[in-house]
C-alpha cells in the first residue's frame, strides 16, 4: 500500500447534526469493512456493517496497544485517542481482564439501580435551577453536562465543588489535535486522582475509588499507577459520552414531535426512548479505534498485525440488514440488539451508569417542562469536533 493511493478521507462532512455522514452509509452500501485514510494521514480499516462490527468486538485479536508505538497508524495527532496508557503490547490482554474483574463489584447493575434516587435527585436539582433561568438557556450546560458529571462524581466519590476543574481537564485530555494540550489535561487528571487516592486511604467510603483501594489486596500486580490510569478513564468516559447522548436525545425528541408527545403521554416509554436514543445518536465521528494483534480475516479481508481499525457502531446502528427503517426514530422500537455499549467481551462496563442516567433524564424532563422547545434553527447547531465522543457545542432552549 502506498501512501499516494486515493482513499475516502476523514473526517467525512454531513448533512446535520442528526444525520450520518453519507460517506459512512455508502461504505457501508458497498461492503462491510473498507480502507480509510484518517485525519491524521493513515491508512486504516473502517467498519461500518452491524454483524461484523459485533464479530470484531468479540475478537480478542484487537487490542488497543502496538507493538511500535512510535511507527502505530493513528487515527489523529493525540496520543490519547486510543485510551491513554493500557499497558504493553504484551501484557495488554491480561492487564484489561484484571481491569474488569476489580470494576465488576462497582458497576454491577443492583449498584446502579441503587443510584436511581441519587441520580433522581440530581435531575430534579439541574432541572429547578434550569426552570428558574429566563428562557433561551444552553441545555447543554445547565443540564446534559451538569448530570453526567454530578453522577460520576458521586459514583467515584469525587468531591462535587471539583467538578468544574477535572470537567475542563477531561475535555482537555480528550483533545483529538493537540497532543500536546491532551497530554497536559491527562497529567493533570492523573494528579488529580493521586491525591484524592490519597485521602481515600484515609478515609474510605461507600464509593469506586474505595472498591479499588479494597482490590489491591486482592488483585497482584494491580498498582497505584494502575488505579491512577483506571481512574482517570472512568472520569474520561464515564460523563462524556452520556452528556452527548442527553443532547442528541433530547435534540431527536424535539425533531419527532409524534414520539415527543407518546413519551409526555407515557413516561415509562423513556427506557425504549433511551435505547432508540443510543441507537440513533450519532456523535461528531462514533468510532473506535483498535489495534489488529493477529491478522484477521473478516468482512471479505484481511487485516494485517498492527493495523488500525476503526469500528464505527453509529454506521452499524443504522445497517438495515440489522434494523428494519434503520433511519426512523422509532421508541417503540423492538427489538433493538444496537451495539451503542458494543457486544460481548468489549461491552461497556458503564453501560449500567449511563442506561440509569439517561432513563431518569428523558423520564422526567418532559414532565418537568413539557413545552420546551429549540430556541434556534436546527441548522444553527455544531457538532464538536475536537473530540472523539462529540456531542453539541451548545443546544439553546426555550418554554
Amino acid at each position: 500500500m502506498t501512501v499516494t493511493e486515493r482513499l475516502p478521507a476523514m473526517p467525512f462532512d454531513r448533512s446535520g447534526v442528526l444525520e450520518l455522514a453519507p460517506a459512512y452509509r455508502a461504505l457501508q452500501g458497498e461492503q462491510p469493512i473498507s480502507r480509510v485514510r484518517t485525519p491524521a494521514g493513515d491508512v486504516a480499516w473502517l467498519v461500518t456493517g452491524y454483524e461484523v462490527v459485533k464479530e470484531l468486538f468479540t475478537d480478542d485479536r484487537l487490542g488497543r496497544a502496538h507493538p511500535d508505538p512510535e511507527h502505530a497508524p493513528r487515527f489523529s495527532n493525540s496520543f490519547l485517542f486510543l485510551g491513554g496508557s493500557v499497558g504493553t503490547y504484551e501484557t495488554e490482554k491480561a492487564d484489561h481482564a484484571r481491569m474488569r474483574r476489580v470494576l465488576t463489584r462497582s458497576f454491577m447493575v443492583k449498584r446502579m439501580n441503587a443510584l436511581r434516587p441519587a441520580i433522581q435527585g440530581i435531575v430534579d436539582g439541574a432541572l429547578d435551577r434550569l426552570t428558574a433561568m429566563t428562557p433561551p438557556v444552553d441545555f447543554h450546560a445547565e443540564l446534559s453536562f451538569l448530570v453526567p458529571v454530578l453522577a460520576i462524581c458521586q459514583l467515584l466519590g469525587v468531591p462535587n465543588e471539583d467538578r468544574d476543574r477535572f470537567g475542563a481537564w477531561t475535555q482537555q485530555s480528550m483533545h483529538m489535535w493537540d497532543r500536546e494540550k491532551a497530554a497536559e489535561g491527562h497529567r493533570l487528571l492523573a494528579a488529580y486522582m493521586h491525591g484524592l487516592i490519597q485521602r481515600k486511604r484515609q478515609a474510605p467510603a461507600e464509593d469506586v475509588i474505595s472498591d479499588l483501594l479494597a482490590a489491591q489486596h486482592e488483585e497482584d500486580r494491580f498498582t497505584e499507577q494502575d488505579m491512577i490510569q483506571l481512574c482517570v478513564a472512568l472520569l474520561m468516559a464515564g460523563h462524556e459520552t452520556t452528556v452527548a447522548r442527553i443532547d442528541l436525545g433530547t435534540l431527536l425528541l424535539l425533531t419527532h414531535p409524534d414520539q415527543l408527545d407518546a413519551l409526555r403521554r407515557d413516561p415509562g416509554l423513556a427506557t425504549g426512548a433511551v435505547e432508540e436514543i443510543l441507537r440513533m445518536a450519532a456523535p461528531t465521528l462514533g468510532v473506535i479505534a483498535r489495534y489488529a494483534v493477529a491478522e484477521i480475516e473478516v468482512g471479505g479481508v484481511a487485516i494485517a498485525p498492527g493495523d488500525l481499525v476503526l469500528i464505527s457502531t453509529d454506521t452499524a446502528n443504522r445497517d438495515g440488514a440489522a434494523f428494519a427503517e434503520p433511519d426512523r426514530f422509532d421508541i417503540r422500537r423492538a427489538p433493538n440488539q444496537h451495539v451503542a455499549f458494543g457486544h460481548g467481551l468489549r461491552f461497556c462496563i458503564g453501560a449500567g451508569l449511563a442506561r440509569v442516567e439517561l432513563q431518569t433524564v428523558f423520564s422526567t424532563l418532559f414532565q418537568r417542562v413539557p413545552t420546551l422547545r429549540l430556541a434556534v434553527g436546527l441548522d444553527e447547531l455544531r457538532l464538536r469536533d475536537d473530540t472523539p465522543l462529540g456531542g453539541l457545542t451548545r443546544l439553546p432552549v426555550t418554554w
